[in-house]
């Protein structure tokens, strides 16, 4: 049944039916839009070349100092210069003392010498001929401590020396008696008490630096006799 206004009902049907596909034309072109921005991206990328791709995300990563170039380190690892060896710990200091200029001098001169100034000696001798000292070490004007031994070396062999009467002096003074003689001292049983044996014997031929062996010590009283009864 009819109201009499049969196109009322088609004009609103009309209106209310085409609002879906509007609805659905609208979302498609935004999609198109959408489709269309991401395809001219992509083909700008792909124009541009690898040059202009987005940078990778950074990389963490652990940094060390550069290697020291200081000239202090390059020393530290350089070979160090050694400072002179003396042998001359514990010995007394003398301002000013110096090794004597000794070459050309007689032995016995320069040992001379070098006991004034409360030096040590060492003699070594040589298969030339003569006395006189050809080098010595440490050299001249070399400063030096008290006791510290200075070697000569002499142009010629040891000259020879007579072995001097040691037997009834004391151990300590006979050594210097041989010292003073050329020769040095070798002790059999001790330093102490009185020489009572040497070798070799008073009198024998040596040459300067031979050692004499030296027995000292106390020599027993003799037992007195035992009375008679």
């Amino acid at each position: 049944m009819t109201d009499g206004y049969p196109g009322q009902g088609t004009a609103a049907g009309t209106a209310d039916g085409p609002a879906p596909a509007r609805s659905r034309l609208l979302l498609g072109g935004g999609l198109a839009v959408v489709l269309l921005a991401v395809i001219g991206a992509s083909g700008g990328w792909l124009l541009a070349g690898e040059d202009s791709a987005p940078p990778a995300p950074p990389v963490a990563a652990v940094t060390t100092p550069p290697a020291s170039t200081d000239d202090t380190s390059a020393a530290t690892d350089s070979p160090r210069s050694t400072p002179p060896v003396t042998g001359t710990t514990g010995r007394t200091s003398a301002a000013g003392l110096t090794v004597p200029k000794l070459i050309g001098t007689d032995f016995v001169a320069a040992r001379a010498k070098l006991r004034e100034r409360k030096l040590g000696w060492r003699l070594v001798f040589g298969e030339g001929s003569g006395r006189t000292v050809e080098r010595t070490y440490p050299e001249a004007g070399t400063p030096v401590r008290r006791g510290v031994t200075v070697t000569l070396w002499v142009a010629g062999p040891p000259p020879p020396v007579a072995v001097p009467d040691l037997i009834g002096d004391g151990c300590h003074d006979a050594a210097d008696d041989l010292v003073e003689a050329g020769l040095y001292p070798r002790y059999r049983t001790g330093r102490t008490g009185t020489v009572l044996a040497q070798d070799p014997t008073a009198g024998s031929p040596a040459r300067w630096n031979d050692t004499v062996a030296l027995s000292c010590g106390t020599e027993a009283s003799p037992t007195p006799p035992s009375p008679t009864p």
